[in-house]
C-alpha cells in the first residue's frame, strides 16, 4: 500500500561519504530496492578489486574427454517408464528480460509472433503443457522479466488462465549506470521517467541466482519436490526439454549427481564469437570472447582449437542454488558493457552471464547437442527461416522438415529494409518455399509475391533507386538478380 511517508536511503558503495547517493523510495519498493544495491554494491567493489584480464591464457586448457558428453551416448540409454517422476522434479525458466527493439518491435521480444500468429511465449507454453497432458505431470514454467517487460508480460499472462501450466514470475536485478569517467551511478533518483530513463539497466542473466533466490520462488518450488531448472533463452527456439539429458541428470547416484549441465554444440564459421568451455584450474570454466586477451581473439575464434559453444540451455540444481547462494560463493566474471546514452554521455554496465557459474557447481558436465537445439530467433533474417516450410510445428516445438534432404539450416541474409518486423512483412506475400534453399542474400528494396520458390544459392540485389518485384509463382535457382523489375497494378 502506497504512502505519502517516503524513506530516504544512503548508498556509500566504494563512493565515499563526499559521493553520497541519496536515493527516495516508497515502502513497497524499498525491500526490492535495498535487495538490488546489495547486489549491485557487491559487483561494483569486485569490479574495482579485479586487475587485468581475468583468465592467464597460458593456464587455458582443452577440457579432459569425459567432462563433455556426446549427446548420442545420453540417448542410447533406455528412458524408464517413470519418466513422470523426472518431470515432476523439473522447472523450466525461461530468461525473459530482453524487449524486440533489435527486430523494430515494442515491448517484450517474447510477445513477437514467430509462427502461424503464435509468439515465443505462446510456443513455450504449448510444449510444456503438451508435456503435463501426455505424462499427467506438473511441470511449472518460470519467467525471469526484467523492469523493461514484467508489466507487459503480466497483463499476456491471464490467456494461460485455462491452460494446463503453472506460471510463475520474478523480476531480475535493477543496476544503475555509472559514468564512465568519475564512475559514479548517473541516477539522480530511483524513479524511472524522464532524465532517469535510461539511467537504470537489467545486469545481464548471470542474475537469475541472486534473483531467483530473493524472490523466495527458489525456496518454494524446493518445498513442492522441484530439483532442477531447465534455463534457456526464450528466443532460442531450438530449447525445449529433452527428456534423455532429464533422465541423465536424475539417475546418477548421490555422491556423484550432477549439478550443473551446459548443452553446447559444434562451432562453425557463424558463431566464432560464442563464449566456449575449457578447463582452468581444473575446474570446468566458460570462456567468453570479452575475457579473451587481444593477442589471442584470432585463436579463441579458430574453429580447430575451440570446436564448441555454449548454447546457453543450462540444466542446474535448485539445491546447489540455494547452497551457493547461501555460502555467498557463487563465482562469475563481471563483464563491463560499454554504452552511450542518448545525450551522448558514456556510461559502463556491469553484467555477468548465467552459464559463467559453472565452476562453481560441483560434477558439472557439458553435452555435446545436436545443432537442432540451437534455434536463436535474433534478427529478421532468422524469423524468415522458422516462418518458412524448413520447420514444422507440433505441440509448440519446431523441427526441421523431414522433406528437406540436408539438416542443414541455409544462411540466410536480409538487408536494411527488411530490419524490422512490420517492413518484413509487407515484402513478403507469403514465406517462400525454402527446402531447397543453400544461401540467400537479400539487398535493397525487393518484395516477394505469392508461392515463390528459391533453390540452391539464390542473390537478390536492387541497386538505390531500383526496385525489385519477384513475381508470384517465380522459382528462382543458383541465380543472381539485379538491376530493376517492377510489377505495377493494371
Amino acid at each position: 500500500e502506497r504512502t505519502e511517508f517516503h524513506i530516504s536511503v544512503c548508498l556509500y558503495a566504494y563512493w565515499g561519504e563526499s559521493n553520497v547517493v541519496v536515493l527516495t523510495y516508497t515502502p513497497c519498493v524499498f525491500q526490492v530496492s535495498k535487495k538490488d544495491f546489495d547486489g549491485f554494491k557487491k559487483l561494483f567493489h569486485r569490479f574495482l578489486q579485479v586487475k587485468g584480464p581475468s583468465v592467464d591464457w597460458p593456464k587455458i586448457h582443452r577440457p579432459p574427454e569425459d567432462s563433455i558428453q556426446p549427446y548420442d551416448k545420453i540417448a542410447a540409454l533406455p528412458l524408464p517408464d517413470s519418466l513422470a517422476d523426472s518431470l515432476n522434479k523439473l522447472v523450466v525458466v525461461k530468461l525473459n528480460g530482453g524487449l524486440g527493439t533489435s527486430m523494430g518491435c515494442k515491448g517484450p521480444k517474447s510477445l513477437i509472433s514467430v509462427r502461424n500468429e503464435n509468439t515465443f511465449l505462446d510456443l513455450t507454453v504449448q510444449q510444456i503443457e503438451h508435456l503435463n497432458k501426455k505424462y499427467n505431470t506438473d511441470v511449472p514454467l518460470v519467467l525471469m522479466n526484467s523492469f523493461n517487460t514484467d508489466e507487459d508480460t503480466k497483463k499476456i499472462l491471464q490467456k494461460y488462465t485455462h491452460h494446463r501450466v503453472k506460471i510463475h514470475t520474478f523480476n531480475q536485478s535493477r543496476y544503475p549506470r555509472i559514468n564512465k569517467e568519475s564512475l559514479l551511478p548517473v541516477a539522480t533518483d530511483i524513479g524511472m521517467t524522464g532524465e532517469n530513463a535510461d539511467v537504470w539497466y537489467p545486469p545481464g542473466h548471470g542474475d537469475i541466482y541472486a534473483s531467483f533466490y530473493n524472490s523466495g520462488l527458489l525456496d518454494q518450488l524446493i518445498t513442492e519436490g522441484k530439483e532442477y531448472i531447465f534455463v534457456s533463452n526464450i528466443d532460442n527456439l531450438g530449447a525445449t526439454v529433452d527428456l534423455n539429458i532429464l533422465h541423465h541428470l536424475v539417475s546418477q547416484p548421490n555422491g556423484k549427481r550432477c549439478e550443473f549441465i551446459m548443452e553446447v554444440t559444434d562451432k562453425t564459421r557463424a558463431d566464432v564469437k560464442g563464449g566456449t568451455l575449457i578447463q582452468y584450474d581444473n575446474k570446468l570454466r566458460l570462456l567468453e570472447i570479452a575475457q579473451v586477451p587481444k593477442a589471442h581473439v584470432d585463436e579463441f575464434k579458430s574453429v580447430t582449437k575451440f570446436k564448441i559453444f555454449n548454447t546457453n540451455n543450462l540444466w542446474i540444481s535448485l539445491g546447489a542454488i540455494k547452497r551457493l547462494q547461501e555460502q555467498n560463493a557463487m563465482d562469475m566474471e563481471i563483464i563491463v558493457n560499454p554504452k552511450t546514452l542518448d545525450g551522448g554521455q558514456n556510461v559502463i554496465q556491469l553484467e555477468t552471464a548465467v552459464g559463467a557459474a559453472i565452476k562453481s557447481f560441483d560434477n558439472a558436465l557439458g553435452i555435446n547437442v545436436p545443432r537442432s537445439r540451437f534455434l536463436p530467433v535474433k534478427t529478421v533474417s532468422d524469423l524468415l527461416l522458422v516462418m518458412s516450410n524448413l520447420y514444422s510445428l507440433e505441440a509448440g516445438s519446431l523441427t526441421m522438415s523431414q522433406k528437406r534432404e540436408f539438416p542443414t539450416t541455409p544462411h540466410v541474409k536480409l538487408g536494411s529494409s527488411f530490419t524490422k518486423v512490420q517492413e518484413y512483412q509487407t515484402r513478403f506475400e507469403s514465406i517462400p518455399d525454402m527446402l531447397e534453399l543453400d544461401h540467400l542474400t537479400v539487398s535493397g528494396d525487393v518484395t516477394f509475391g505469392k508461392q515463390v520458390s528459391l533453390k540452391g544459392t539464390v542473390i537478390i540485389i536492387a541497386n538505390h533507386g531500383d526496385r525489385i518485384d519477384i513475381p508470384a509463382g517465380t522459382i528462382l535457382e543458383n541465380k543472381i538478380v539485379s538491376g530493376n523489375l517492377r510489377i505495377l497494378d493494371h
